[in-house]
């Protein structure tokens, strides 16, 4: 089988885990990496975070592994980089930067036959794709695709069960989240009142667009869900706090966590139900995009269900994304829909 060519803009958490992914198969090739840091330091960053577990190897300006060269471009911006010299299949954007249907064309424009983003967008697109909610709906004339957030894929996912199961009136989440890497590390003036504040001491209020999105995948929920986000000071392991009101007042915690677990055997690489006391290291390196916690799940009187789920937001993006990549292969070998 023909290998999937991958190219990457950016060389940070997710697509240093998106890199190490296809280390596991012969599937995707990571051919380039357009970059503006050092490869010695790219080098030593990949290595070093898996404690030297895996065998990669830096030749000038190649990374070197058993799934063929990857070579480092210095690209700031899309456009830079002349994709179609490489003939890349995908190209991953995970600047965090360039958001936007303009931005995307550009690597289009550059070569690159789709673009997915590792975020979510600024405006429309050809196509967000959440993983076990909409993956169905992918058509093989998509080149602007976004595989959401780890927020956005938990939330919906977690809402996609409970709809399906119970019927949702309304919904309210807080995405408690690792910080960032756009976050200082001590006060530091920025636009933003609140995020100049030092993400290693503080919990940081911030916004989270997910709710505006799952709205636009999922138009059932239109005007049934809103949130906020709390940046707190942890490198690693994030926790979705879900807050439902079901149509119906019958329901159980027990009916809950039978409805998960449902959806956990068909979507087994995507949902998991932990019933140990975990905590948020406990999911580092964990690829689900939903890690339910069977414990901590409240029932109202009424019809209020508060749910918390984990996820390690970088390696679940990382998975995810190689899933869409997959995906859409299949798509395109099988003769899908254009």
């Amino acid at each position: 089988m023909k290998k999937i060519r991958l190219g990457l803009m950016g060389f940070g958490e997710i697509p240093r885990h998106i890199y190490r992914l296809c280390l596991e198969d012969n599937l995707i090739e990571v051919v380039a990496i357009s970059e503006i840091g050092k490869p010695e330091i790219l080098h030593y960053l990949l290595v070093a975070e898996t404690k030297g577990s895996i065998d990669v190897q830096l030749d000038g300006n190649f990374l070197v592994s058993k799934n063929g060269k990857a070579r480092f471009v210095h690209g700031i911006e899309p456009g830079d980089v002349p994709w179609d010299i490489f003939n890349v299949d995908f190209i991953v954007d995970s600047t965090g930067k360039y958001k936007s249907m303009s931005d995307m064309q550009r690597h289009i424009n550059a070569g690159a036959k789709k673009v997915i983003l590792s975020n979510l967008p600024n405006d429309k697109i050809d196509r967000i794709v959440i993983m076990g909610v909409n993956e169905h709906t992918i058509k093989t004339s998509d080149k602007l695709i976004s595989a959401g957030s780890a927020t956005t894929n938990a939330t919906a996912i977690m809402l996609k069960i409970f709809e399906e199961n119970f019927g949702v009136d309304y919904a309210m989440l807080t995405t408690v989240h690792s910080y960032t890497s756009d976050q200082p590390l001590r006060d530091k003036a920025s636009d933003d009142y609140r995020r100049s504040r030092s993400a290693a001491e503080n919990i940081i209020p911030n916004e989270t667009p997910s709710p505006y999105w799952i709205q636009k995948i999922m138009p059932e929920f239109k005007g049934k869900i809103a949130g906020t986000a709390l940046n707190v000071p942890v490198p690693n392991g994030s926790l979705l706090d879900l807050t439902t009101v079901f149509k119906n007042s019958n329901i159980s915690i027990n009916d809950i966590n039978i409805a998960i677990e449902k959806a956990s055997k068909k979507l087994p690489d995507i949902i998991q139900v932990e019933d140990d006391p975990i905590v948020s290291t406990d999911v580092i390196d964990n690829r689900h995009s939903v890690v339910y916690d069977k414990r901590a799940t409240m029932h109202s009187p009424i019809r209020m269900v508060k749910t918390l789920t984990w996820y390690h937001a970088a390696m679940a993006m990382a998975a995810r994304i190689i899933d869409i990549i997959l995906a859409y292969n299949k798509l395109s070998t099988k003769g899908g829909v254009k």
